[in-house]
């Protein structure tokens, strides 16, 4: 993990702009909802949605998307807390600390949300699902875990990658009718900016803690050689 970890601090004016936008978009799809939660003016986009994709179903990709179904909640809480785990035993204690705020600070807003909102699922959803659709669980956490990976990782890549998984969750949670097309989107305008701006706060202190972490490994890397080599002065000839 040492090596693969790269955070690189992000522009604040760029991150505090891309997080109102989206808090902004998903602020008008929440209140939308509370002001007619049965037929919000989306509904129609949601419904023929549903209809298209429900149309693409097939054994393959009912099996593809059961097995998405089980990782995207269940499955991204669990390793999100696995990730916890491995930065506290690599002493990357802040960064710990940002992942398990991030993670929690999403789950919970999604499930305050949800209470609050209400909206009703689509009638032909082929899993099982708690109450309230909007914004996804799902989605929600998948993207709270990938974002904080990319974020972690710092490198295009990751980001690349997290976008598409988030896709991924997005396309899924549709194709097996467990939320509308709105909900998912919602979702992204929750979690991707609840973690971005937690970043903010944690991003200098998490650099230098992993810029410390590996001049502390190169150290003891160093020494290692040297022991060794006091050790088996002739091993080198």
């Amino acid at each position: 993990m040492t090596r693969v970890l790269d955070p690189q601090r992000l522009p604040p004016g760029s991150v505090l702009a891309a997080s109102t936008a989206l808090l902004t978009l998903g602020a008008v799809l929440g209140g939308l909802l509370l002001a007619d939660v049965r037929t919000p003016p989306f509904q129609a986009l949601d419904e023929g949605w549903g209809r298209w994709i429900a149309s693409l179903r097939s054994p393959f990709w009912d099996g593809l998307n059961v097995v998405l179904n089980l990782a995207g909640y269940r499955g991204a809480l669990v390793v999100h807390g696995l990730l916890v785990a491995a930065l506290l035993l690599r002493r990357r204690t802040t960064m710990a600390l940002f992942a398990a705020a991030a993670g929690l600070a999403v789950l919970g807003c999604t499930q305050i949300l949800k209470a609050g909102i209400f909206r009703e699922r689509p009638d032909n959803t082929v899993v099982l699902t708690d109450t309230g659709s909007f914004p996804s669980g799902h989605v929600a956490s998948t993207a709270a875990f990938l974002v904080v990976m990319a974020l972690l990782v710092g490198r295009a890549w990751a980001a690349v990658l997290a976008g598409l998984g988030v896709l991924t969750m997005m396309v899924s949670r549709t194709y097996l009718s467990a939320h509308w097309l709105v909900d998912t989107v919602g979702s992204v305008c929750l979690a991707v900016p609840v973690v971005l701006l937690l970043w903010l706060v944690f991003q200098d202190i998490c650099i230098q803690e992993n810029t410390d972490a590996r001049r502390l490994l190169s150290w003891r890397a160093r020494a290692s050689r040297r022991r060794r080599a006091e050790e088996h002065p002739g091993s080198g000839s």
